[in-house]
């Protein structure tokens, strides 16, 4: 098995993959000592549970989330996501758990068997401080390995005690494992089609079958609850994460030449000319990009493409939002909203406008209704009123956890 969070450097800009996410949330906490299970307690307005469930839902790469449960309180889990707006609950499926957690796994993965994603990260409910950044990390280990899961090493001094007899135990290499451990999908099912009874976590059964595996940075975050003071523990610890909003602008410009149409948004328009440029010339994406940038201070499309760059002639404006997009997200951040304006006599952007704002809103993975798209023109004056070229105008709102920096 790799160590020492050898992935944390590997290239992440493209994740491309998409997963499943099965969230083990049956357990019965005989040592949480409550009166409902400690998945369905509130941690900082939210049941325990829904914390991760929002976590895999609003990851762009997320299309289905299976809840394992105890049947018994089916009633309280349906009522807590009848919560969760209808585009991302269509992605949710519960299914009865077992009696061991790796029974309980083993039905989530019969609901997944179907689906199209190649990837599966399983992860326990009682982790509530699951975030974009660590999902990121997992996929992009998943593309150099067979399983992957977030750790942390080991800090405080080891002993082993026999009897009377108290010795120490070295440290170096030792790793705390933590949830969501991610696999391979043919992995996975070949992992769970034999004698599961003695696991205590997926990684076991996967280091049984020789596969190829490796950690990721962990965080704190990520710890379990299983004591009630635990509880207590998490919500300062989460507390901190509280979201900061911050805005950011963006404003470009491109040039009429010889061709027959624009791209804006990510769509073609036919026009009697095409806009002039090193990538594909989407003026509305560059602004908005930047924007993006803008609200993390993290410098502007051009410092992280340049023009003079050749891998980026002729390259699509979707690379450069979604570059963007994962820049928030490594932060623990979301976008809450962007608003793009269009500056230009011609074309006309309105009968095109639904599809443009559906195609920013799957980039950057976020719901249609957060996405503006408009256009108005300058009454014929200047640049644009002389159909020179076309201007954007663009912002951006991101929703960051309060301890998040922009460097």
């Amino acid at each position: 098995m790799q160590t020492g969070f050898e992935t944390d450097r590997l290239k992440t800009e493209h994740v491309k993959e998409t997963f499943c996410g099965i969230i083990v949330a049956a357990g019965s906490g005989t040592r949480f000592k409550g009166e409902l299970p400690k998945q369905l307690y509130n941690l900082n307005g939210i049941p325990v549970f829904h914390h991760s469930v929002n976590a895999m839902l609003k990851h762009p790469q997320c299309v289905r989330c299976i809840l394992v449960i105890d049947e018994s309180f089916r009633e309280q889990f349906e009522a807590h996501l009848s919560n969760v707006p209808e585009h991302l609950r269509d992605k949710i499926k519960m299914v009865e758990g077992g009696s061991e957690r790796a029974i309980s796994v083993s039905h989530g993965i019969q609901l997944i068997d179907q689906e199209q994603s190649g990837v599966v990260l399983i992860h326990d409910a009682a982790r509530p401080g699951l975030t974009a950044k660590v999902i990121d990390s997992l996929l992009t280990a998943l593309e150099t390995y067979d399983g992957a899961a977030p750790a942390l090493p080991v800090s405080d001094s080891l002993k082993r005690m026999e009897g009377d007899s108290i010795g120490s135990v070295a440290r170096d290499n030792l790793y705390r494992i933590q949830t969501p451990q991610a696999f391979r999908k043919a992995c996975l099912l070949d992992m769970y089609s034999g004698n599961i009874s003695a696991a205590t976590d997926d990684f076991t059964l996967a280091e049984a079958k020789g596969l190829s595996l490796t950690l990721v940075s962990g965080s704190d975050a990520l710890g379990k609850i299983t004591y009630q003071e635990d509880l207590a523990f998490m919500e300062k610890l989460l507390s901190g994460t509280q979201p900061v909003y911050r805005t950011g602008l963006g404003y470009d410009v491109h040039a009429f030449e010889n061709g027959d149409g624009v791209i804006l948004c990510g769509t073609f328009i036919p026009h009697s000319g095409k806009l002039k440029g090193h990538s594909d010339a989407d003026v509305a994406w560059h602004a908005l990009t930047d924007a993006i940038l803008g609200a993390l201070a993290d410098g502007d499309i051009g410092d992280h493409f340049p023009p003079s760059d050749p891998q980026w002639k002729g390259a699509p404006s979707s690379v450069f939002l979604e570059f963007a997009a994962k820049r928030v997200r490594e932060r623990g951040g979301e976008i809450a909203n962007v608003d793009v304006t269009l500056i230009c006599e011609a074309p006309k952007v309105k009968p095109h406008r639904d599809v443009m704002r559906t195609k920013t809103a799957e980039i950057l993975g976020i719901p249609v209704s957060d996405v503006a798209v408009k256009a108005t023109t300058t009454e014929r004056l200047g640049f644009t009123g002389r159909e020179e070229g076309i201007a954007a105008h663009a912002i951006c709102s991101v929703r960051l956890p309060s301890h998040s920096t922009a460097d």
